[in-house]
């Protein structure tokens, strides 16, 4: 299983209500550089966000639903996201860090952002 079809494993799981997005997004691949698995990501977050919202409004659950099916099913058969839906999410890839392995590097580039020493 490659790691877009991963992903796509992953949100079907939260969409079924099998798994929590919390789950879901500590299993996503790490380190990728991906642009339609980052925008899956970050699309799982705002499913999360608008939980409250779904449960008030069905028919925006199931809009909401649709679309992350629809994300699902295109990684599902390893091709990109469409680009308006990745350029939809653009503006969120900075303020939200996908899971990274945890080595030396990685570690000491957080110290760096955090002391912001480029």
């Amino acid at each position: 299983m490659n790691d877009r079809q991963l992903v796509s494993r992953l949100i079907m799981l939260v969409i079924t209500g099998q798994i929590p997005v919390r789950q879901a997004l500590l299993s996503f691949p790490k380190n990728t550089t991906d642009k339609s698995i980052i925008t899956a990501y970050h699309a799982l977050i705002h499913y999360e966000a608008d939980e409250e919202l779904r449960m008030q409004d069905v028919m925006y659950k199931e809009e909401q639903d649709e679309y992350l099916s629809f994300i699902s099913d295109t990684l599902s058969k390893n091709r990109t996201l469409p680009q308006n839906i990745i350029k939809s999410y653009k503006g969120y890839y900075g303020t939200v860090a996908l899971p990274k392995e945890k080595n030396t590097k990685n570690i000491l580039k957080k110290i760096c952002d955090f002391l912001n020493i480029k």
